[in-house]
Parts: structure tokens; sequence; C-alpha cells
């Protein structure tokens, strides 16, 4: 899968001075759209979107200031339409105009193209199953919280704790399938996994589709493939490097991509700085239904 990414982003490299064909990249990848701009931005570390910007504005800032074309001309011939816009994107970028750029030589950013490889680093392997999942509803408590890569998740922690102890009685009563008792929920809002990014999270339980749960938030869930990865150590650092491994490690070399849906989580117990036994639930699909889609 490695190859096929490098591939896709010397397809988009050739194109930076057009419309980015992220469909067409991803095809050359052999995966969804959607996967695509996962992958990339839990290897990279940024949204696709981002990335793209970045690189057309180190070449753009590489014409603007050799000075041997119109800025309009440079703005044009990376897919600006106006040079207001490419300035807005140029100072987003530098942190300085185009043309003020021009006029004073100022040292500017620049993103160096990117590619993957495999970096072995010990000998761990990871235990996972894949289980078929028929439709379920999530009844709990629902917030958008910001993603938090490393360490405790301040708003996240907030959350449980609002969550009153009639709420929990009333959830663990609703609770009637995989994974079983109380759970966190993660539904990406977007493709990035960036540090900041919005998220919902939830707390709750799997119930039955079409479950009445009285004042209980719901979200429901269609059938569809899971990857469950199972994990021990310390909370919750344990955790947030065995998420990051499944999108890493895992997916770079087994047949699956993720597709749209939560990313579940079971732990217990959660203890700040205590080991933690984890089951994580991430929505996945065989690689081969993600191209025909």
């Amino acid at each position: 899968m490695l190859e096929g990414l490098n591939r896709a982003l010397d397809h988009l490299e050739e194109r930076l001075d057009r419309e980015v064909d992220v469909a067409g990249a991803a095809r050359i990848a052999a995966t969804s759209e959607y996967h695509f701009r996962r992958l990339f931005s839990a290897l990279a570390g940024m949204p696709l979107s981002v990335y793209v910007r970045r690189r057309r504005m180190t070449l753009a800032g590489a014409e603007v200031l050799a000075g041997e074309r119109t800025l309009l001309d440079v703005a044009v011939s990376y897919g600006y339409g106006s040079g207001e816009a490419f300035a807005r994107a140029f100072r987003s970028v530098h942190g300085i105009g185009p043309g003020e750029a021009r006029r004073t030589g100022a040292a500017l950013v620049s993103q160096p193209r990117m590619s993957f490889r495999v970096v072995v680093e010990g000998s761990s392997s990871m235990e996972y199953r894949i289980v078929e999942k028929e439709a379920f509803r999530i009844a709990g408590r629902k917030a958008r919280i910001p993603l938090v890569h490393e360490g405790v998740n301040a708003a996240g922690a907030a959350h449980v704790e609002s969550v009153g102890v009639d709420a929990i009685v009333r959830m663990k009563e609703l609770s009637d399938r995989e994974p079983a008792g109380v759970l966190s929920a993660v539904e990406h809002l977007s493709d990035s996994r960036e540090e900041g990014t919005e998220v919902d999270y939830w707390i709750g339980v799997a119930t039955g589709p079409g479950t009445p749960a009285g004042d209980l938030d719901v979200l429901d869930v269609p059938a569809g493939t899971w990857a469950v990865f199972a994990g021990r150590g310390p909370y919750p650092s344990a955790l947030q490097e065995l998420w990051r491994d499944v999108f890493t490690q895992w997916f770079p070399s087994n047949p699956y991509t993720s597709r749209p849906g939560p990313e579940l989580l079971r732990t217990t117990p959660v203890e700040i700085g205590q080991d933690t036994d984890s089951e994580l639930w991430i929505p996945v699909e065989r690689a081969g239904q993600a191209v025909g889609a």
C-alpha cells in the first residue's frame, strides 16, 4: 500500500498548478478517497488539503522571489482566480504577502515533498479480530471536543465528569451487545486528524436499532465490518499509541481501508496513569470494496 500512496503523491505533485485530483490519487493508491485522506492525515500529521496548499505555496514562493513573472501570472498558474485569493493562501503559509515578500526578499517557508516508508521499531505485534456487525444504536451523551494526540484530553475528561449517575444507570440498562458496557465513541467531522480538530465525543452504550433512549442522545450506526484491536497499558498513553499504530502500521500492511463511522473504545478501568485493558473498534472494509465503490 505504501508504494501506491507514494505514486498517488507523485500524481498530486504533477498537478499542483491545477485543480487537485484527489479522487484520481486515491484510485492510484487502490483505495477510497475517504481512506486516502484519513490515512494521509494519520501518516503525515496534517490534512491532505494543508499539505497541497503548502507545496503549492513553496513552489509559488520561489517564483515570487525570482521576480520573472507578475504576481497575477503566478497566482493564475497555481490555480487562483484572483490576486486576493492567492495573497491569502500565500500569507497563510509564509506569514507575509507575496508583494511584500518580493519587495523585501523575505525568508519563506518551504514544505518538502513527502514520501512514505516503513520503519520497523521493535518486534511487537498487534492483536486484532474482524467482526461483521449488524446495525446498532449508540445511546448516551455527546459533546464536541478538540482532538488531543498525547496526554489527557481536558475537554473529554470534563464531558465524562458531566455525565450524571442517573444517565449511566440508564445506559447500562440499554447495553445489550458488543462492545458491552459503557464505552466512548469518536465521530470524526472531517478527514483531518490534526491536533485540535473538533470531533463528536460520545459516552454511551451499544443497543439495538430503534431502541427508545428517553432523554439520551442517540447515534444510529449502519451494519458493517469492524477491526477490533486489543491493548493494555497506562491510560491514556497506551491507548493513544494503539490508535496511532492502527493507522500508521496496521492499515498500510493489511488489505483493509477505513470507512465512515464512529470509532469505538471500551476501557476497564479508566484511571489516569493506571494500566487499563482497551478494545478499539475501527470501521473498515476490504480494500477491493473501496476501489469498486
